[in-house]
């Protein structure tokens, strides 16, 4: 009988110690497949569907901050703000000059090495990950 018991409290402590063990691994793990975790560091544009010129670089870093290089002629321009994934969307406050811009975008497609976003006309940028 004590046999029995010293097996039950064995097992129900290496179960408790595995569960704790494990836990921070499967939290690990959705990090993984989280929009929000996986679209941290620097993308450069691949494929314009709209507005964006070619050699546009986007970094989005994990406090939520968002720089990117535009090439206009033989201009550079920085813009920097904020951004936010909801789910599969992208909110990004920006300020240009004096004016602060607003823009949602819809996510279509985001791996470890290619984002694919869409704009509210339709329009569908590629991105590459560097």
């Amino acid at each position: 009988m004590k046999s029995v018991r010293h097996m039950f409290l064995f097992s129900l402590v290496l179960g408790v110690g595995l569960f704790v063990a494990l836990r921070p691994q499967a939290a690990l793990a959705q990090g993984k497949d989280d929009p929000a975790a996986k679209i941290v560091g620097t993308w450069e544009l691949a494929k314009s569907g709209g507005d964006l010129p070619a050699g546009t670089i986007i970094e989005f870093t994990k406090d939520g901050k968002i720089k990117a290089t535009l090439k206009l002629d033989d201009q550079i321009l920085n813009i920097e703000g904020t951004y936010k994934v909801d789910k599969n969307k992208i909110n990004v406050k920006v300020k240009i000059g004096e004016e602060t811009v607003e823009e949602s975008v819809t996510i279509k497609k985001l791996t470890d090495k290619e984002l694919e976003i869409e704009d509210k006309e339709g329009k569908v940028d590629v991105f590459k990950k560097k």
